[in-house]
């Protein structure tokens, strides 16, 4: 969908739901973002969960290549739980 009505907060649900292996996100570094801070939630999402993740076409161009992209790859997925648990302070 269009940017306002979820386009980057589908991205990051496909991410963080696993049902994305690799993100190609270009953007252009040379001219200020309106939404930057969607930029960056979307790119910290992508690192979060240890997906290979390119914003320039050279890196795009080595993912792509890959010889893991033609055979079967585990990616390790980070074990969240301790965190998700942890204990959260209110402030009242």
């Amino acid at each position: 969908m269009s940017g306002p009505l979820g386009r980057d907060q589908q991205i990051g649900a496909m991410i963080a739901e696993g049902e994305l292996d690799v993100m190609i996100f270009f953007w252009d570094p040379m001219e200020a973002q309106p939404h930057d801070s969607d930029v960056k939630a979307l790119l910290r999402l992508g690192v979060a969960w240890n997906i290979p993740l390119a914003c320039d076409r050279a890196t795009a161009d080595f993912v792509m290549t890959s010889p893991f992209m033609h055979e079967e790859y585990e990616a390790i997925i980070p074990d969240y739980t301790s965190y998700l648990k942890r204990p959260i302070e209110t402030h009242e």
